[in-house]
């Protein structure tokens, strides 16, 4: 059994960077990008209208007022994708729609709201006094070109891709999705949906590792769940071993009668780094290499499982597709947390905002088969061993569940 240090430290002298390739705008979602995206030219392009109204120089408007309006001459139309060439000359004007590109010698917008109003008269009342530069969204004023707006290791959501498309970008660049087998072990498990018999669970461990590897970014090749038999083992994991990046087991690899999974990686020719973390729950992890092949094998015990997939499993996954790393979230205990001796401690737990600070408190169901003890959770607590509990007030490490929030206060929770 070894420290969760030592674990981690070898671990990361084994994750491979993956491979980069091409892909269109369309399939960016979820991905990783692998290059900096800068601008291709100034946002805005030229100087426009922020409003809808007239473009005028400033000047003209002088002394302008409700009791003693201005009368210029509208002299041309300029809307978003129809600009206007005129040159502005004294007491005249533009009829400007939000976005459309200024007249030359233009130097302010009046609101439509601040004049006689849109018509087919060639005249316009303004009843405002313009300074120079109102209303005026000037060329480059929040992007110039060349500007680095996206760097890569970013993770790609919609803002990404928007932000692309903006700028002309139909292809990029992003890093490979992980491969990735999924597999669970034991003749008592059946799928959801079929009759439950005496001694037999449904299977939710591979619907977890499936929602957790997808929305991660990995690509799963192969999902499973394999009977206590050596021989069958041995087939898919032979398969496996040839095909993914990563393989992720549930079960198997404790010291049951059983629990063939570690015996048999081993007989295929998997390097054995580690058996065994001091950590609670899932002490019984395996962690091996096959060639390029990262091989997880995490605890059968539902909460053991979806804890170490997070822990172990999801920030390797990040750092093969060159996601940026994430710091450690420290919070503040409000109820008591246990430690344990010699391991390190994990529990589901919820985390919120109060006065301004991060809090939290571990979830009261504790044992390594409590599934439900997620449903509420939107993190997992974690704690270095120790002689005595953690009180509120003790500062404590926050691993946050990336599809959750984190609420200002509890309220009724």
């Amino acid at each position: 059994m070894i420290p969760i240090q030592k674990a981690k430290s070898i671990i990361q002298k084994h994750i491979p960077l993956l491979e980069v390739e091409t892909v269109s705008l369309n399939n960016t979602g979820n991905r990783v990008l692998a290059q900096d995206i800068v601008a291709t030219f100034p946002m805005p392009m030229f100087d426009n209208s922020a409003m809808d109204g007239f473009a005028v120089r400033s000047i003209d408007t002088k002394g302008a007022s409700k009791a003693n309006p201005i009368s210029l001459k509208m002299v041309s139309v300029s809307s978003a994708g129809a600009p206007s060439d005129v040159t502005l000359g004294h007491g005249e004007c533009v009829q400007c729609m939000t976005g459309a590109k200024i007249p030359h010698s233009a130097d302010a917008i009046v609101m439509v709201e601040d004049t006689s109003g849109f018509s087919d008269d060639d005249n316009v009342e303004i009843y405002l006094e313009a300074d120079s530069g109102k209303h005026i969204r000037i060329k480059g004023e929040e992007i110039k070109e060349g500007d680095l707006l996206i760097p890569k290791g970013r993770h790609l959501t919609p803002s990404e891709v928007g932000t692309m498309a903006t700028f002309g970008y139909g292809k990029v660049n992003v890093f490979k999705k992980p491969r990735i087998t999924i597999f669970g072990t034991g003749n008592e498990l059946i799928e959801p949906g079929r009759e439950l018999k005496e001694g037999q669970i449904y299977n939710s461990n591979l619907f977890v590792f499936s929602e957790l590897a997808e929305y991660a970014g990995a690509e799963i090749v192969l999902r499973n769940v394999v009977k206590d038999n050596k021989e069958s083992l041995r087939t898919f994991l032979s398969e496996a071993l040839a095909t993914c990046d990563m393989i992720v087991s549930s079960g198997g690899v404790s010291m049951g009668r059983f629990d063939y999974v570690r015996e048999v990686f081993l007989e295929l020719g998997v390097q054995e780094h580690f058996w065994k973390v001091a950590q609670k729950p899932g002490k019984p992890f395996f962690f091996g290499t096959g060639n390029s092949t990262l091989i997880f094998g995490l605890p059968g015990n539902p909460v053991s499982s979806y804890i170490g997939f997070m822990e172990w499993v999801w920030p390797v996954l990040r750092t093969m597709m060159g996601k940026s790393k994430e710091g450690a979230v420290i919070g503040i205990l409000k109820e008591p947390f246990p430690r344990e001796k010699v391991k390190y401690r994990f529990l589901f737990g919820k985390v919120w905002m109060e006065d301004g600070k991060l809090v939290c408190k571990p979830s009261n169901k504790k044992g390594s088969h409590m599934l439900s003890s997620s449903l509420d959770a939107n993190c997992i607590l974690g704690c270095e061993p120790g002689e005595r509990p953690l009180k509120p007030g003790d500062k404590i490490r926050v691993n946050i569940l990336p599809w959750k929030t984190i609420e200002k206060t509890m309220g009724s929770q």
